[in-house]
């Protein structure tokens, strides 16, 4: 069955509206028509079965027939803090990590990061990533959609972490603490895990010790030094399977 994500306000009581681009795959690359039904997701996890009211050139009108169960968003909520790369990276991080079930995603105004944005720019590529993010939970049939958050400096995200997260910074000059080791101490799965991803040569020493001072984990991923776009959905990968979140 089709699936459309909506904004929650598109969705009121017993009936919903879908606008945008949708509009016209509906109606002209599905051919559906009144009477077809649909899914339509949120993107905060609700699901719901929808039958088609009404199509016109603007908008396609639902009535919500049932309220689904939602069972592909895992239970532990992890945010990726990630060192603003250079090039496309930063799209296939984000394409990759919402397919493996990430939350949410902070790009972080690295020391080491190459690119230099400023507001504008900097806006204008969240609402691109943000995109990405939606078409990658399309594709992999999530019910909800992780949100990229505005580029962030450290202070700002040190800040904003709730007391009880646990907190993961994959480092090339961690050599004792494994990630798997931390994953495995922990009694039961935390709520909420932030992991912090170096950007293209990694974090500097001041930075990881900002982390240090906060309580949290530098780790090591193994003797292997991975890439800033293959790091962050390996160890998303490894969390969530500790957590039973895969496999």
């Amino acid at each position: 069955m089709p699936r459309f994500f909506v904004q929650p306000e598109q969705i009121n009581s017993d009936t919903a509206v879908i606008n945008g681009p949708d509009v016209k795959h509906i109606s002209r690359v599905l051919r559906m028509e009144t009477g077809n039904n649909l899914t339509l997701l949120d993107g905060r996890g609700n699901v719901y079965l929808a039958q088609i009211l009404e199509i016109n050139k603007q908008e396609v009108h639902c009535r919500i027939l049932e309220q689904q169960e939602a069972t592909s968003e895992p239970t532990v909520k992890v945010t990726l803090v990630q060192g603003l790369p250079k090039g496309d990276k930063m799209e296939t991080i984000i394409q990759k990590c919402t397919e493996l079930g990430v939350s949410s995603i902070i790009p972080l105004a690295a020391a080491r990061s190459i690119v230099k944005l400023d507001a504008k720019k900097a806006a204008e590529r969240v609402q691109r990533w943000q995109r990405v993010a939606v078409e990658a939970a399309k594709q992999c049939r999530r019910s909800g959609i992780p949100e990229v958050y505005m580029l962030s400096s450290w202070d700002e995200i040190l800040q904003q972490i709730p007391p009880d997260a646990l907190v993961l910074m994959p480092w090339e000059g961690e050599r004792t603490k494994s990630l798997r080791e931390v994953l495995q101490t922990r009694p039961m799965a935390p709520g909420q895990v932030y992991i912090f991803i170096g950007p293209e040569g990694g974090f500097e020493e001041e930075e990881v010790e900002r982390v240090k001072e906060k309580g949290f984990y530098p780790v090591t991923l193994g003797s292997r030094i991975l890439r800033t776009e293959t790091a962050g959905p390996a160890a998303l990968t490894m969390v969530l399977y500790q957590f039973g979140e895969l496999g």
